[in-house]
């Protein structure tokens, strides 16, 4: 009952957060049909990729969870079927599930071929590699009758499969801050891919997605932000688990994580000025990232009084980001709706992280694909406040040339285009002005 509860409240944040469609009909959105398919492949393709990296290492490791992440990995694969069978029916969905389900096998090739130092293994499992990476590109390409072309597809498919073999390698031989660096770039990889394959779909059927693009400014900021929230809750997630077994690559999870906040950090620098930038930093740093590894050392030393300080923290971070984006977005956001949102994407972290602790590793991947699915919400929430304060910036029907798109080669120099980049540092530069002033308040 408790957990139905939580629910509904977070039906209700979203209900009162995001406008409807029928609301917006004549204002710029970035909730349009062509967008809901592309945001729907953002999460189940970028989950994929974070699902088998993660299901590798941990079988690498025989981790006592390996068997729980490989059931989630292949629970991904079947929610796929309903997104294409909605497009292509029944029989096409049947033979993309095949071939993508199918393809989640070469997964335990390599493990076993790295455990046992076994060439001809591997060799095998990268032939399994080709294989689908020729299979699933003719699909893509028949099916979307060329809008994907094959030669296009084959080449985004080969790049993804690399990433994720390129990350256990790396993984394997110890060399973490490379397996880390590449995990970040396959995972902006997977949007590239969304992007492609839904914007064929949209081209190949303009009126059943009622003549809107999934390439639009507005989706693209969607699709971005998208990238940025469930990066975040993945990396958070990962650290928190190997924090709690005292890891080796510990350190270099955390380092991907302070990767994703300097992303952040250039970005309002470069708009805002040096102080602008070490203001977010803190407040980002203390009052979220930080109470992240203030829960793990109190789990580890059963500490409750530590446990919730971090608790507080974390709290303390909802109710002010909630508060300036009530502000910020005149309205848009209602401040008590925001705040849930939040704090209940805090709450999930928190799960998925107690649930690992006891052991119910059920539990914490159900938990875990719950607050990932959840990120999108806030991709989606977010990135409609942001149109709908700048309309005229969004109101475009192809993106500006000044402004870079990253395309099928993985990520920019700082995981997101630029345009983003100012979008989403305005919002949170305004964030840790407004925290900052509200703190020294209170002193």
């Amino acid at each position: 009952m408790k957990h139905l509860k939580k629910v509904l409240v977070l039906m209700m944040a979203l209900v009162l957060i995001v406008p409807s469609v029928s609301m917006a009909n004549n204002s710029v959105t970035v909730k349009t049909p062509a967008s809901e398919l592309r945001a729907s492949l953002d999460q189940l393709l970028s989950e994929h990729f974070v699902l088998a990296t993660t299901y590798m290492m941990k079988s690498y490791e025989d981790a006592e969870d390996a068997d729980q992440v490989w059931e989630k990995l292949d629970q991904n694969a079947k929610d796929m079927t309903p997104a294409i069978a909605s497009v292509y029916g029944e029989e096409a969905a049947a033979k993309f599930e095949e071939i993508f389900r199918g393809h989640n096998d070469y997964s335990d090739g390599f493990v076993e071929a790295a455990k046992n130092d076994d060439q001809e293994a591997r060799e095998m499992a990268e032939a399994e590699v080709d294989e689908f990476v020729n299979e699933f590109g003719s699909f893509l390409a028949t099916a979307t009758e060329g809008n994907l072309s094959e030669e296009a597809a084959k080449e985004v498919l080969a790049a993804h499969e690399q990433d994720v073999v390129k990350v256990f390698d790396h993984y394997v031989n110890e060399e973490y801050e490379q397996a880390y660096a590449t995990y970040r770039e396959g995972f902006q990889r997977m949007f590239d891919i969304s992007k492609a394959l839904s914007s064929a779909i949209v081209t190949q059927m303009p009126d059943q997605f009622e003549n809107t693009k999934a390439d639009a400014p507005a989706a693209d900021l969607r699709s971005n932000l998208n990238a940025l929230a469930s990066e975040h809750f993945a990396l958070a997630v990962l650290e928190m688990q190997k924090g709690y077994n005292q890891s080796a690559d510990y350190d270099f999870v955390t380092w991907a994580e302070n990767q994703h906040t300097q992303d952040f950090k250039a970005a309002i620098e470069s708009i805002y000025g040096q102080e602008g930038a070490e203001q977010f930093e803190q407040v980002w740093q203390q009052d979220h990232i930080n109470a992240q590894s203030d829960l793990v050392t109190a789990a580890l030393e059963e500490d409750e009084e530590a446990r919730k300080m971090a608790e507080e923290s974390l709290q303390m971070f909802a109710e002010d980001f909630g508060a300036f984006l009530g502000s910020a977005t005149e309205g848009n956001l209602p401040t008590e709706a925001a705040t849930e949102a939040v704090w209940m994407h805090e709450e999930q972290v928190l799960k998925t992280f107690d649930a690992y602790v006891e052991g119910d590793y059920e539990a914490a991947y159900t938990s875990f694909r719950e607050g990932y699915g959840f990120m999108f919400g806030i991709g989606e929430t977010l990135g409609d406040a942001i149109v709908k304060q700048m309309p005229d910036q969004f109101n475009q029907e192809m993106m500006p040339e000044e402004m870079p798109d990253t395309g099928f080669g993985g990520t920019s120099d700082q995981g997101l285009s630029t345009w983003v980049w100012v979008a989403f540092g305005l919002l949170a530069a305004a964030s840790a002005s407004f925290i900052y002033v509200r703190k020294v308040n209170q002193q």
